[in-house]
């Protein structure tokens, strides 16, 4: 059990016995020396996003959004589903069942995305229908992916080997061998109409790997793409006997799975009610563990799909910023941390109905920006060398010049009871009253529930109401402050998240 939580624990237990709620904020002094030793601490939860399905990216709105996202992370990839899918028109077939290929809408997206300096993580799905061998195994999505198998596995490698081709002569292949490419999504749950799953699976991965490799050798490939954390053992145990490419393992995994399905059912009673916010890194160590054990030991792991509960409209609150830096501090060795998604231009149960209906984006419906959005401008800001700390609620890290870049939350957890939170920072080797500016979000601070309420809640916003919304609630002036004899004291709101900047 964290610090945090047996904290948690011990006050809730205390007010029981005492028979009337404790109020008193809670207090924690943290010591941070900014001379000790540093460790690399690479952005790896704003290397890549995920985003609605691949068409979509076609719409002004999700540009809008995509640049929007990159100006406050400068992320690198983006992720999404359905390249194949017929509304893409990759594949079709002439009177005489012959394959015909039209990569017109492919270049269009990826040119798109290059155009405003992001990499495509090219998903291979989902089945075109003329190519499937069920064309009525339709996901209940609202765009009704096919999700079967192919009719014929030598028409398949054609078509991802025309597919690989024409990428590498449009855009080069230094510029191709640094995509990824995924195979599939989510083959071990109803994204994947194979029989049995897993084997059939594994078949469709060698071909498309092989197919891929047999273009050029430095085309990147990986999976299972799996829910869940799923097959990870069996995965690279195929690969490594049937001598099958891989250059990357991605999984998936979101805060509010259960943790034997994650973790598997073997876990220590302590850790089965473990937070929703450590059950994601706790999952990604995990998956570590089972490729440090396997024939491929080095290869990266990149995690492409995460968000927060996804209950009670938490992902439109500031929870998400608290829920974040959590997950910063407590992953180890993930080359990517992929929030699903960067936008609400998404689709997967229709249009939505509402400008803020707990969908998983950073930017609302209209591009109005949510808490999240200047959650992560705020841990954008942290350095790339971080100092340990055996606290909880904090990542301290160290800039070029020598400056300390701190992030500091409150998480309240969902069903808990929400108190604020006192924090005393003792500084040592460095000024007594060095100065400090501080940016948050909170409750109060650049959260547009409030704003959004106020104006009546309209379920379409007008552009000018947008406009005023993130008017409202863009992050400020940075506050400034001053250490005062080497200490700082803060309260945090609830679910507030802090970045601190101390000059050297």
């Amino acid at each position: 059990m964290s610090r945090r939580a047996l904290r948690q624990l011990l006050v809730s237990t205390l007010a029981s016995a005492l028979c009337y709620p404790i109020t008193t904020e809670a207090q924690q002094h943290i010591r941070i020396d900014p001379t000790a030793p540093t460790t690399p601490f690479p952005h790896f939860w704003e290397e890549m996003f995920g985003s609605g399905r691949a068409i979509l990216s076609l719409r002004e709105n999700y540009r809008e959004d995509l640049r929007a996202v990159k100006q406050a992370t400068d992320f690198h990839y983006i992720r999404f589903h359905a390249i194949l899918h017929d509304e893409v028109g990759v594949y079709n077939e002439d009177e005489h069942g012959n394959p015909v290929y039209n990569f017109t809408y492919v270049d269009e997206i990826y040119d798109g995305l290059l155009k405003n300096g992001v990499k495509p993580v090219v998903e291979i799905s989902f089945m075109p229908k003329k190519l499937a061998f069920n064309p009525d195994a339709l996901h209940p999505f609202w765009y009704k992916q096919n999700v079967s198998p192919p009719k014929s596995m030598e028409r398949w490698d054609d078509l991802i080997s025309h597919f690989a081709q024409h990428l590498v002569e449009r855009y080069g292949i230094d510029e191709v061998a640094s995509w990824y490419f995924e195979v599939w999504n989510e083959p071990n749950i109803d994204f994947w109409g194979g029989i049995p799953r897993m084997e059939s699976y594994f078949d469709l991965y060698a071909h498309t790997a092989n197919d891929l490799k047999h273009v050029s050798s430095r085309l990147r490939v990986g999976g299972p793409a799996t829910a869940a954390a799923a097959w990870i053992p069996e995965f690279l145990k195929f690969t490594s006997a049937n001598h099958v490419p891989v250059d990357f393992v991605s999984t998936h995994g979101y805060d509010d799975e259960p943790v034997e399905r994650l973790l598997g059912s073997d876990q220590p009673l302590r850790d089965k009610d473990m937070p929703e916010e450590d059950r994601i890194c706790a999952a990604a160590n995990h998956v570590r563990k089972q490729i440090d054990a396997s024939a491929y030991p080095h290869l990266p792991l990149l995690w492409t799909e995460w968000n927060v509960p996804g209950r009670d409209r938490l992902r439109d609150t500031p929870y998400v910023g608290p829920a974040l830096a959590e997950a910063v501090r407590t992953c180890h060795d993930v080359q990517a941390l992929s929030f699903w998604t960067f936008s609400d231009v998404f689709e997967e149960g229709g249009p939505a109905q509402h400008a803020f209906d707990g969908q998983f984006g950073l930017r609302a419906t209209g591009g109005i920006n949510k808490p999240s959005y200047y959650d992560f401008a705020l841990l954008h800001k942290l350095g790339t060398q971080r100092i340990a700390s055996d606290a909880d609620d904090i990542i301290v890290t160290k800039l070029a010049d020598g400056s300390l870049a701190i992030a500091l939350w409150n998480l309240a957890p969902p069903g808990q009871s929400p108190a604020p939170k006192s924090v005393t920072l003792d500084l040592t080797g460095i000024a007594k009253d060095a100065k400090i500016s501080m940016q948050r979000v909170d409750d109060n601070h650049s959260n547009v529930m409030k704003p959004y309420a106020a104006m009546g809640s309209p379920s379409y916003p007008k552009p000018a109401q947008v406009e005023q919304l993130n008017r409202e609630t863009a992050l400020p002036t940075p506050e400034t402050l001053s250490l005062n004899h080497g200490s700082l004291t803060l309260t945090l709101d609830t679910n507030a998240l802090v970045l601190l900047h101390i000059s050297h």
